[in-house]
């Protein structure tokens, strides 16, 4: 399939606050399964066994509400960022389309596009959410909260440390976003043979959102391990990004690479299904 047919237009305005709408739900969806995730992605000696022996030691030494940690900062962003991913691939639409069938080789630009957008907000937010996230209750706490360590972070080195990992960010978000538009769109019209797009069914929608996140995350993991693993280190650990994967690759092998993927995966279809059926009922 080469183009897909052009959806009715909605103003990026719209796609603004459909986004922000769909990004509550998203969090409120996935958190739990992004702090095991982190938290296998970041250990530094095998602490925990996999996706369940991470669930079952988190909760019985920190109780449910440690699966939450560090979700102040993402539910304080996820609003503005979700609504500006889809700002920005609603305005990449806006831009690219015609009256006549859209590439999508264009419908992947403009997911790219949205990438960017969202990397002011979100390389900040993931810097303080995974420091918060791999805090135990065993060890003395350092920061108490997502305002003290963002105080913390610009106190110590400036706003530099704040957005340490925005390279990473932006490798992890942009194509894999690119990614998710791509095959969000390409299947609306795959599951709708019939050509109107806008009677998809509930759990077609749901289904196509829940394929695109997934795919998302295979692309974007690798990418979001580096990331983790660069945003939580000491200071000096690491020289720079190039030795941030040269470092895992030599002492863990290309696997840790996916450090995290089961919980990706369980994580990734409900939770994107739900945003993408959230944001249909509103804009796209």
């Amino acid at each position: 399939m080469d183009a897909v047919e052009p959806d009715r237009r909605v103003s990026p305005l719209k796609n603004f606050v459909a986004g922000g709408v769909g990004g509550v739900c998203l969090l409120f969806a996935g958190h739990p399964l992004d702090t095991i995730k982190v938290r296998l992605q970041t250990q530094e000696c095998v602490v925990y066994r996999g996706t369940y022996d991470c669930l079952r030691k988190t909760v019985s030494k920190e109780g449910i509400f440690g699966l939450y940690k560090g979700m102040g900062v993402p539910l304080a962003g996820v609003t503005p960022m979700m609504a500006l991913n889809f700002f920005g691939f609603g305005l990449g639409k806006e831009l690219l389309q015609s009256d006549r069938t859209v590439p999508i080789t264009l419908i992947y630009l403009a997911g790219m596009l949205a990438g960017v957008f969202t990397t002011v907000i979100v390389a900040p937010g993931e810097r303080i959410k995974c420091l918060l996230q791999i805090q135990s209750s065993a060890s003395q706490l350092k920061y108490t909260g997502p305002v003290d360590c963002a105080l913390r972070l610009y106190k110590g080195q400036g706003i530099c440390s704040v957005y340490k990992g925005t390279v990473l960010t932006l490798i992890r978000d942009v194509p894999s976003n690119g990614v998710y538009f791509l095959t969000y769109e390409y299947l609306k019209q795959f599951l709708t043979p019939e050509g109107d797009v806008h009677h998809l069914s509930t759990s077609r929608v749901l289904l196509a959102g829940g394929i695109a996140g997934m795919l998302n995350w295979l692309i974007a993991l690798p990418a979001d391990v580096l990331k983790s693993n660069y945003q939580t280190a000491t200071d000096g650990r690491y020289r720079g990004l190039r030795d941030v994967l040269k470092t895992l690759l030599r002492e863990e092998g290309a696997h840790a690479l996916y450090k995290g993927l089961s919980a990706v995966m369980l994580r990734a279809f409900p939770a994107n299904a739900r945003l993408i059926k959230t944001v249909t009922k509103s804009a796209i």
